[in-house]
Order: structure tokens, then C-alpha cells, then sequence
């Protein structure tokens, strides 16, 4: 058994619940372990210590962590840039694609999903620190394209993703989360939805903050591998 993913994983949930509880959201936010960096065998370990959400950043990864996810009770939610020709070999995998910036993308997703019977829940990606080196639409594209994804069968548009630019502070980071969580609840309204958006933002360096702004979902990789001083 590796040692540190147990300690890391602890240390993690330990800054999340007191994270929950200073905004008085106990237990409203799921944790999903960003597996980028992560072996089989450190997947199983999260698996085994109680993880149930997983996030997979590249579609050929993904493939090649399926036989550390066979039989498991594990959701495995897509957080990466996703090419439209390698829809088809996630589509009947993910139980949900945080990154859609696109209705190019949407609808392509939308093909596949009805070609395999489902119905895809899925993230519209904003990016908003406007970086352009990162993806996703820019926050006042967001609303335009919420509205074309909701009319599209296949699909379940169920809430905004974010990633916030690299911050000092976590006052920094909760300016940036405190505009998506504005931006999802402003798009819900227009929208006619009597739903509420769910919002997945936060990392290993700004989860924290994220749920301080009401994050549903927080995206933790980094930390949960980190073995001694060294990071992976």
C-alpha cells in the first residue's frame, strides 16, 4: 500500500470539511481525484480509501486506466480538453464531460450519446480569468451557448467548470469563483431552469476557496500524489 496517497487523501478531505463548514455547506461538495499523474495501483488505493469520482484530463489515459476501474462503484468524470474523433471512445465510460466549450463539441457529443442511448451530463467550460492560453468560452459567450446545449436531446446541461487563473491569495482565488457562481445563477434564471447549476471549480491549490463559493465539485490532483517534498 502506498502511504502517502492515505495520508494525502486524509489531509485533503480534513481541509474540505473544515472548508464546509466555515461556509456552512457541510457535506455538499464532492471530491474528485484528478488522476493525470496517478498508476493503476495508486487508483485502486483511492478506490479502496472510499473515492467514488475520479477525473480523467486525456482520453487515451483514460483507456488505459479501465482495467483500475473494472468492477469498481467509481464515476469517472472527463475535466480535459476533448477532440470530437475521440468522443466515440469515451462516450459509454464518463459520467460526465466537464469541458465543453463548443456547440461544435456539444453536438457531437449529442450524436454520440444518442447513437449509444444515453443521455450525457455535461459542464459548460468558462474561462474566467480570460487567459488565452487557457480553453473554454469566455463568460459572456457562456449564456448563448447554455441555451443552445439545453435544446440538444442527448444531452443534460448541468452546470458550469471553471479554472481560475494561478492566485496569491485565497481572496484572489474567491474573486474569480464568486463571478462563475454569479454568472451560473444569472445564466439558470434566463434560462427558465428551476434547478440549480452545479459548479465544478477548484484545484489542489484553490479548492478551499472554491468552496467558500459554493463549489458542488472540486478537481484535486497534485495533492493526493505528493510524496514527501517531492510533487509529482
Amino acid at each position: 500500500m502506498n502511504s502517502y496517497i492515505k495520508e494525502n487523501l486524509r489531509a485533503v478531505r480534513a481541509e474540505l470539511h473544515a472548508a464546509e463548514a466555515a461556509a456552512g455547506r457541510e457535506g455538499k461538495t464532492a471530491l474528485i481525484a484528478a488522476v493525470k499523474y496517478a498508476s493503476d495501483c495508486e487508483i485502486k488505493e483511492l478506490i479502496s480509501l472510499g473515492v467514488t469520482d475520479v477525473g480523467e484530463n486525456r482520453v487515451q489515459q483514460l483507456l488505459a486506466h479501465m482495467g483500475a476501474y473494472e468492477g469498481e462503484a467509481v464515476r469517472i468524470h472527463f475535466i480535459g480538453t476533448l477532440q470530437k474523433n475521440k468522443i466515440k471512445y469515451i462516450i459509454d465510460k464518463v459520467h460526465a464531460i466537464h469541458s465543453v466549450d463548443s456547440i461544435e463539441l456539444a453536438r457531437e457529443i449529442d450524436r454520440h450519446a444518442g447513437k449509444n442511448g444515453i443521455c450525457m451530463r455535461v459542464f459548460v467550460e468558462v474561462n474566467i480569468g480570460r487567459e488565452a492560453a487557457k480553453s473554454g468560452v469566455m463568460p459572456e459567450e457562456a449564456q448563448a451557448l447554455c441555451r443552445q446545449i439545453q435544446d440538444l436531446p442527448n444531452l443534460a446541461l448541468v452546470g458550469l467548470m471553471t479554472m481560475a487563473p494561478r492566485c496569491e491569495s485565497d481572496a484572489e482565488y474567491r474573486m474569480y469563483f464568486a463571478q462563475a457562481r454569479t454568472l451560473a445563477h444569472s445564466i439558470w434564471q434566463s434560462l427558465g431552469r428551476a434547478d440549480q447549476p452545479l459548479l465544478s471549480m477548484g484545484m489542489s491549490e484553490s479548492f478551499a476557496a472554491a468552496v467558500a463559493e459554493g463549489a458542488d465539485m472540486v478537481r484535486v490532483g497534485r495533492r493526493l500524489f505528493v510524496q514527501g517534498n517531492n510533487e509529482i
